[in-house]
């Protein structure tokens, strides 16, 4: 296979505008100029001769509609990133952004610190002083949605968890930063769904996937995270054992863009990218092929559901939409919004936060107008940037394929169902 760097794709650009109009970015602010001008059109002076980069291209969100839209295949958001990149490693970003940027796109590292003070640590975080301090210093928006640290992680979890005997299959589960520190609930879902499925769930050593660190331009650490993973997972593949996860952001770095932005295309990453799979697309190929257990209890609900960008990106259309489909009682209303705009770390930053809210409006209108409990989406910043700015909890789809499967429901899928 050849694989293209995303620069050698903006000679391809018609200037046709299409991604200019649909960009979700472009709509709210004159603060980016659109994905035509600061990608294949600013890229083309771009290079070690004329290392020229502007900086409002760090006002791309990176959400990718750019890409989706684009009649030529022009990888826009790739070669914005890809410019971010130039502009950390040339020293164009302030030392004070820089230490933000590395703070939050560390999740795994945080966590780690916060964990054992997980209250004391939730209650800096939420207090009016903490969040001002945060802005004032590191330049953190102070109205940032800020999801609450567990004591207990998913991994301490599935040590103590009882495996099922005589299963036939077996799978490998990338549980992802925000499953371990933040919402153990999924995890606990998808080991609950699989399960029912009949396969033996494995967990295998493994460390953030990178994005946050590649989404402020970090390649660097974002390489040292990535070759970590590729080390700790490529043996599974061999041994014929494939790697779901429920974190579609993680997903995606793995299988495209870690690979894409780093050129990382030797032997274990190509491995590694062909063997993952989003859980609802790993689930819609069971079905696919006659494998998916039947559902065995209704939900009775009418919910909202956002398909988040970087889960299109994988381009593999709506599994989740589909499988919750399968699910009797259950009303799912698709949102046509282009995105919640929080995109991973985007919206957390000061100069960033209005845009993000901006973005998200659409969404947040979709939500209440559907009216439903809770709202449903496959990305964990989506979910937490929904309920910050609708105030509906927002649950994974695995929550509601669990609960049918016979679990037992958690956080607030189980408030509404009792």
């Amino acid at each position: 296979m050849i694989h293209v760097p995303p620069e050698a794709t903006l000679d391809h650009c018609i200037k046709c505008n299409i991604c200019v109009t649909a960009c979700p970015v472009a709509a709210v602010t004159d603060l980016f100029p659109g994905p035509k001008y600061e990608g294949p059109q600013a890229g083309r002076f771009r290079g070690a001769s004329q290392p020229v980069v502007d900086h409002s291209v760090d006002y791309c969100s990176g959400c990718r509609v750019c890409n989706q839209v684009c009649p030529t295949g022009v990888r826009i958001a790739e070669i914005n990133a890809r410019a971010r990149a130039l502009m950390v490693s040339g020293g164009a970003v302030s030392r004070r952004l820089r230490l933000r940027n590395n703070l939050v796109a560390r999740p795994e590292a945080i966590g780690r610190l916060a964990r054992p003070v997980a209250p004391l640590a939730n209650l800096l975080l939420r207090s009016r002083p903490g969040r001002w301090l945060g802005e004032a210093v590191l330049g953190l928006d102070r109205r940032a949605p800020l999801p609450p640290y567990r004591l207990r992680g998913f991994r301490s979890w599935f040590k103590r968890h009882p495996r099922p005997a005589g299963a036939a299959r077996t799978v490998a589960y990338f549980q992802g930063c925000s499953t371990e520190y933040f919402e153990p609930r999924v995890g606990r879902a998808a080991v609950a769904v699989l399960e029912a499925n009949g396969f033996a769930v494995l967990l295998p050593p493994q460390n953030c996937c990178g994005l946050p660190l590649l989404s402020n331009g970090e390649f660097k650490a974002a390489a040292h995270y990535h070759d970590s993973n590729l080390a700790k997972l490529v043996g599974y593949i061999k041994d014929g054992i494939e790697i779901v996860g429920t974190s579609t952001s993680c997903t995606l770095t793995l299988k495209e863009e870690a690979p894409e932005l780093l050129g990382a295309y030797g032997e274990a990453a190509v491995l590694v990218a062909e063997h993952t799979f989003d859980f609802h697309e790993f689930l819609r190929r069971l079905r696919d092929e006659g494998w998916l257990a039947p559902v065995v209890r209704a939900v009775p609900l009418r919910l909202a559901y956002h398909q988040p960008c970087q889960y299109r990106a994988h381009r593999i259309g709506s599994p989740a939409t589909e499988l919750m489909g399968l699910i009797p009682g259950l009303e799912i209303v698709e949102s046509q919004a282009a995105c919640c705009g929080i995109a991973g770390t985007y919206g957390y930053k000061q100069e960033k936060y209005d845009i993000a809210m901006a973005v998200g409006a659409p969404l947040f209108d979709f939500v209440d107008s559907v009216g439903g409990p809770l709202a449903v989406c496959d990305s964990e910043t989506c979910r937490w940037q929904i309920t910050h700015g609708t105030g509906v909890p927002a649950i994974h789809p695995v929550e509601l394929l669990a609960y049918a499967y016979g679990a037992e429901p958690e956080g607030p899928l189980a408030e509404v169902l009792g």
